[in-house]
């Protein structure tokens, strides 16, 4: 018998990739896709967190997922396997959700956008794109709807920053100032009619994420008037790395990190999205028993005291140097210009001011629990 040869799953790229490699970004593999990490050319990670707190800045998140749901059941498809409800959406609105498993644990995280009166979109991260369309399907079947994935018809890039409506105004005939924030619209944007745009993001600023077709000369077109547009609000190109320092200083969640199939709602400190009072939906059962037995961990922000960056995963000790619990994500906080933290451990131990310690290289580096999230944005005045 001939041997078979294992075959490695080619790495994807999304139709931006070319201009990445153009404007000489530091590539890397992320779920299964090769994306920038950072711009060295625009002044690297520090630099692009710094342009989105600060102004704009952009980022291609085309590898996130698109599964479109539409017919008489579609809100009931939606409010069955979601934990946030659904039926408060108007349309053109959208809210923060989650597809839980059985268990009361993430399958993952989710925005859903209700796009018209039978008409839901879900958008859902790159690494459990096909997981996720695979569970909404199976959990759909009894429904009269129809589950579309529409993951790779899209190019996605987000504009984020307090300076992202100025730039954006200027490529589209949307009258941005009326659309408020995790609400939808959709308008001519670079020439593009009907162009979906969301006032979403995962930076923990005001932004926008438009959806244009993923064709590479379009995507790339795209992508360069966006930059052009932008040079006079200082607009940086933004990798992976900013994206993830931005979204921790804001303490927005990761799959894999802060939330996972073994995380339940309550742990992760998600209970304001999840409406235990709409009608029964996956989860909801073993999530009431959870709560009325009370959390053995809970999800904290630190602080490093001492020299030391708490790095993901490493571990998090009493002061008596015991390991109580963990790391899910850390880095310097560029904006901040601290070394911060989030970690789950048990509750007595969650209190704000407590002092803990990170454990790096062996050693056991002060911390201290600190209020979250790290950074607000400033109100409008």
């Amino acid at each position: 018998m001939p041997a078979v040869e294992a075959t490695t799953p080619a790495i994807r790229k999304t139709a931006l990739h070319p201009v990445h490699r153009q404007m000489g970004a530091k590539m890397v593999e992320f779920n299964g896709w090769e994306m920038p990490v950072e711009y060295p050319s625009a002044g690297g990670i520090v630099a692009e967190h710094n342009a989105v707190r600060t102004g704009v800045g952009i980022f291609d998140v085309s590898h996130m997922g698109d599964i479109r749901l539409a017919g008489p059941q579609a809100l009931a498809a939606v409010q069955h396997f979601s934990m946030n409800d659904a039926s408060r959406l108007a349309i053109g609105q959208a809210q923060y959700s989650a597809l839980l498993y059985p268990e009361g644990t993430f399958v993952d995280d989710v925005v859903v956008h209700r796009l018209g009166e039978e008409e839901y979109l879900l958008v859902i991260n790159a690494g459990t794109r096909e997981k996720d369309f695979s569970w909404v399907s199976e959990h759909t079947r009894q429904f009269n709807c129809e589950v579309e994935n529409l993951s790779d018809e899209f190019a996605q890039i987000a504009i984020q920053g307090s300076k992202a409506v100025n730039l954006l105004q200027k490529l589209t005939d949307a009258d941005l100032s009326a659309v408020k924030f995790y609400w939808v619209t959709r308008g001519t944007v670079c020439g593009l009619k009907n162009t979906l745009i969301a006032r979403t993001g995962y930076t923990g600023e005001d932004g926008f994420e438009i959806y244009i077709p993923s064709d590479e000369p379009t995507s790339a077109r795209v992508w360069n008037e966006i930059l052009q547009a932008g040079k006079e609000f200082g607009v940086l190109p933004c990798g992976l790395g900013a994206r993830n320092t931005l979204r921790l200083e804001a303490k927005l969640p990761l799959y894999g990190h802060e939330i996972s199939d073994t995380i339940n709602v309550w742990e992760a400190g998600l209970d304001r999205f999840c409406k235990m009072e709409k009608p029964d939906f996956i989860g909801r059962a073993p999530l009431e028993k959870a709560r009325a037995e009370g959390t053995k961990r809970t999800l904290v922000g630190l602080e490093m005291t001492d020299r030391g960056i708490a790095r993901d995963f490493y571990k998090v000790l009493d002061p008596a140097g015991r390991e109580i619990g963990y790391v899910t994500s850390g880095s310097p906080a560029p904006f901040l210009k601290k070394n911060i933290a989030l970690a789950y451990v048990p509750p007595e131990f969650a209190a704000l001011d407590t002092d803990l310690k990170v454990e790096i290289r062996g050693q056991g580096v002060k911390a201290r629990v600190v209020p979250t999230p790290f950074y607000k944005k400033p109100k409008k005045t």
